[in-house]
């Protein structure tokens, strides 16, 4: 069976979602949606109560459940990387974590050849149209978008003792890491609407699912481009698992993330001609760069004992399961109601970055992604990890079979940069910890402990024990060097007509925190570029910049008067 539409999305994530509400405001033009993962049912308490987001993490029913091959630089483990299969991709099962990155990330992908138009200032306008900020609209935040975000209340004495270590370890408190200064420590901003999980699915697509011209296929796994010569004309698809359909298309519009998309490129015959044509695909075009420059997060946890009962792990027995459940369903409040995630903070671990190199996320608990827990009762930690490190990966597709996942390798701990940032990292979040403000609370480190001292230990213990923070990126960015592949102004794949990416994969440089936002604004801007649209005007807005002796608080607050040259305060 073969139906036509005038664009195909092949994937129902983050940008997806995007795609298909700005793309199908003009009724004359047909949208297919395409997931493969099933629909994030209003009723699945797993999706959408926040504190149960340990639970979809290696479901096969929500997760992708991919892998990476065994990872040279720590020990051979092969690391687990989950990522959303249901509508709204990862944004369902998630963190929460609401992070722009760095201006200076975007800084970084303007300056690349023929990227003119990513940088910050670019970039800035389509941030403010996708959010509704609740701690208030500025000059940096957007306060009438579709994505609505809560400010964490961070209220337990765990958080107060946070804030009070950081200061005492020398760094200040910022009023918004999405606003005009990022380094620093503060309360996070979260996908979070009325105590339930605002993923880019609630935000953007099921307004709109009432749409003639829109359609929505879930349990729909694509396995395939049709083209004609170098025109993609088409895709196919199984739906149900079980009956193979196509669809015609004007143009197909790949968001199947930093993962799925190069490898549908890939077995196209989109990629690198030599690799392809050893598994015996025929190549429609040469681009070396699909599934090459692989970029993610490498996080470790921090831990430490809780002498106080301040934590909040006595929630998670099972006995206080149904007043939770209870409390998030007919009241929208509670411990269910929150990510847990509710503040943390950026910080150089050197002087020669020129931006935050590090993010800290605090939790008050000890506990693992996953939802395992060491012994202690009560408990505190940190997640850390290099923000912007110079490790590059691979993906590279080792089958013609679809549903074989393809070979991800990072290179976790490749570079003497990396090893270097590692040790400055754990050194600084010991210090923090250390601080006189947890001395009430401080029942000793848990992990890694006190046998990890030295700066070998501590990169061994990296290996042995770090997760990826899930922010793959980068395996088909946007550029107009050879190592390109997809045009920056048009969204297309280079050579090939019909066929745009827009997705996590296009990123040039993964940006500094969590990826989701940066995704969504991504998409937000690809729309305007397909649709034909004039682009928002750019926002030149000041920002901080350490090097610049730029103030610590935005020009004409008073607080600038309190705080000497060196950016601390006095």
């Amino acid at each position: 069976m073969s139906d036509r539409y005038d664009i195909v999305i092949v994937g129902g994530g983050s940008a997806g979602c995007v795609l298909a509400n700005r793309l199908s405001v003009d009724p004359s033009t047909s949208v297919l949606v395409l997931e493969a993962g099933r629909s994030d049912w209003r009723i699945d308490p797993f999706i959408h109560m926040p504190a149960a987001l340990p639970y979809p993490i290696g479901n096969p029913l929500y997760d992708w459940r991919y892998e990476s091959e065994p990872e040279p630089f720590m020990n051979g483990r092969r690391i687990y990387h989950a990522r959303g299969k249901v509508l709204g991709g990862s944004s369902s099962i998630n963190g929460m974590i609401f992070q722009r990155g760095n201006p200076l990330d975007y800084q970084r992908w303007g300056a690349d050849e023929g990227m003119q138009t990513w940088d910050y200032a670019h970039c800035l306008p389509y941030f403010k149209r996708m959010e509704t900020c609740t701690a208030g609209a500025d000059l940096w935040r957007g306060g009438s978008g579709p994505l609505h975000l809560e400010r964490g209340p961070a209220t337990s004495p765990l958080f107060g003792a946070f804030f009070e270590a950081v200061q005492q370890a020398g760094y200040p408190l910022t009023d918004d890491v999405n606003g005009y200064r990022q380094e620093g420590f503060g309360k996070f901003d979260r996908n979070v609407k009325r105590g339930r999980r605002w993923s880019a699915a609630r935000a953007y697509l099921h307004p709109v699912r009432n749409r003639k011209n829109l359609t929505v296929h879930t349990l729909s796994f694509v396995t395939g481009l049709r083209t004609r010569g170098n025109r993609v004309v088409g895709v196919e698809y199984l739906r149900g698992g079980r009956l193979r359909r196509t669809v015609e298309a004007g143009e197909v519009i790949l968001c199947g993330g930093a993962i799925n998309s190069p490898q549908l490129l890939q077995l196209a015959g989109i990629g690198s001609a030599s690799e392809l044509e050893q598994l015996g695909i025929k190549v429609i075009a040469d681009l070396p760069g699909v599934g090459e420059n692989l970029q993610d997060h490498l996080e470790v946890y921090l831990q430490h004992a809780c002498k106080q009962p301040v934590s909040i792990a006595p929630w998670l027995k099972h006995r206080h399961k149904p007043r939770i459940g209870a409390e998030w369903l007919f009241l929208r409040s509670g411990v269910g109601a929150s990510n847990h995630f509710e503040a943390g903070g950026f910080i150089r671990s050197n002087d020669r970055v020129d931006y935050p190199n590090t993010m800290f996320h605090f939790l008050p608990i000890a506990i693992r992604y996953d939802g395992s827990r060491p012994a202690a009762e009560h408990g505190y930690q940190v997640h850390i990890g290099p923000m912007y490190s110079d490790v590059r990966g691979t993906l590279k597709i080792t089958s013609t079979d679809p549903r074989k996942h393809p070979a991800l390798r990072f290179n976790y701990l490749s570079t003497e940069n990396d090893r270097r940032e590692w040790i400055e990292i754990i050194r600084a979040a010991r210090h923090i910890l250390g601080q006189p403000a947890f001395a009430a609370f401080d029942a000793g480190e848990i992990s890694p402990g006190p046998s990890v001292e030295t700066d070998q230990e501590i990169l061994d213990w990296v290996a042995r024990d770090a997760e990826t923070a899930l922010h793959p990126s980068c395996t088909a960015k946007m550029g107009t060097d050879e190592m390109s592949v997809v045009d920056p102004l048009t969204m297309r794949v280079h050579g090939v007509d019909g066929l745009r990416v827009v997705d996590a994969s296009v990123m040039p440089y993964v940006t500094n925190g969590n990826i989701y936002a940066p995704v969504v604004m991504l998409a937000e801007k690809a729309a305007d570029i397909i649709l034909g649209n004039e682009p928002l005007a750019p926002l030149e807005v000041p920002y901080y910049r350490y090097r610049d002796n730029t103030p610590l608080y935005p020009p004409g607050d008073p607080r600038n008067a309190l705080v000497d040259q060196s950016g601390g305060a006095r």
